[in-house]
């Protein structure tokens, strides 16, 4: 539970708000006015239907000083106060930096849990919500391997093949839900339990979406986008041709993302969406552990640390967070960097050179990517 919401998020979630979850429409006024506060004051507002917003941005700037109108938002309000541990926006410096990347990143994440977890090295197990025992199975082994090697699970909190993932994940402290809905409610509602189950055990529930926002069709692709975003690579563990999780192995390989796909027997409807994700280029695999080679990670990653020793902010100096946060488990070049932070090469150097003393920075090929943990070195 948030103490409070402070003036510069109050700003960010008022804009969110008023264009509904428009990433275009956020975007645009943003950069028209400079500033979320800039965009969202009584005189901002009035300026809205000159610069072509679709017409229900404009009606609710119009009438968003009713009263009516101030206590549908304050209520709002008041839930994310009550269900977010966490509101993180993308200019944020413990922002995951997996989705800085992108243009459609979402402008803010609300959650539950621990807020770091976002940052950690993750791996989608996604596939279908009716999958066969056999899937099931596969899903559970996959993902229970995984997390025991230091992978944070990610998925959609879905029936089926995700469910089974989280069953396994949960075992190790690390499992990432990502939601189509506000953060005060539970979709599928017979998953409530497992959502609990995942924040108490270490893991941590997000969504972009504001408190009272229903699972709506168009809602689960924008969810899925954050899902492959956030993680290294994607495995389908079960699919049919017109499962929904062919549309995140989509979305993940528009987005750079390695896809993985478990095949089945020929003759199976449930894995003819995997059979078609191989023929068009995903990699096929029959053990977890040729997920993590095709990943090439840091040997570190392929050794369980069964201690708690791994990286909080706390850990790193603060004139390192800001770097740290930057970097990603796939690894950006120096020109990346420092266009990204804006910082002078030889500052940006030295920096990186103390976060490869303190165990936190691997150089590899003239890239350089984050390390795991702060108790021991990275090796390539």
């Amino acid at each position: 539970m948030l103490n409070q919401i402070s003036k510069h998020q109050l700003d960010h979630i008022r804009l969110w708000y008023l264009v509904q979850h428009s990433l275009s429409s956020y975007q645009q006024l943003i950069h028209f006015f400079g500033s979320a506060e800039q965009a969202t004051t009584p005189t901002s507002l009035q300026q809205w239907s000159k610069l072509g917003l679709h017409k229900n941005h404009v009606q609710r700037a119009q009438q968003f000083q009713q009263p009516s109108e101030q206590q549908q938002f304050q209520n709002m309000l008041d839930c994310l106060l009550q269900h977010c541990d966490f509101i993180c926006l993308a200019e944020d410096s413990n922002y995951p930096s997996q989705l800085r990347p992108y243009a459609d990143k979402p402008p803010i994440l609300f959650g539950q849990g621990n807020l770091f977890n976002l940052s950690q090295p993750q791996i989608a197990i996604v596939g279908s919500r009716k999958a066969s025992p056999h899937g099931l199975q596969i899903s559970y082994d996959f993902a229970y391997y995984l997390a025991e090697k230091g992978f944070f699970i990610t998925s959609g909190l879905a029936q089926g093949i995700d469910q089974a993932a989280y069953a396994a994940g949960i075992k190790h402290q690390k499992t990432i839900a990502v939601m189509a809905t506000g953060i005060e409610q539970t979709y599928p509602a017979a998953h409530a339990q497992l959502r609990q189950q995942i924040v108490a055990e270490g893991g941590c529930v997000i969504t972009e979406f504001l408190p009272f926002t229903k699972p709506l069709q168009h809602h689960f692709p924008r969810r899925n986008r954050i899902v492959s975003g956030l993680s290294l690579g994607i495995l389908v563990a079960e699919a049919a041709l017109e499962s929904g999780s062919l549309i995140t192995a989509k979305l993940a390989a528009e987005q750079g993302r390695q896809i993985f796909a478990i095949p089945g027997h020929i003759y199976s409807e449930h894995h003819r969406g995997c059979h078609q994700l191989i023929r068009e280029g995903a990699t096929l695999v029959d053990h977890p552990e040729q997920i993590i080679e095709d990943l090439a990670l840091p040997t570190q990653w392929q050794i369980q640390q069964q201690a708690t020793s791994t990286t909080t902010t706390s850990d790193i100096p603060e004139h390192l967070q800001t770097l740290y946060q930057q970097l990603d488990w796939v690894g950006q070049d120096l020109d990346q960097l420092a266009t990204q932070l804006n910082m002078a090469a030889d500052a940006l150097i030295a920096q990186l050179m103390e976060l490869e003393l303190l165990g936190l920075c691997l150089q590899q090929a003239g890239r350089y990517s984050r390390c795991r943990a702060a108790t021991a070195p990275c090796f390539s």
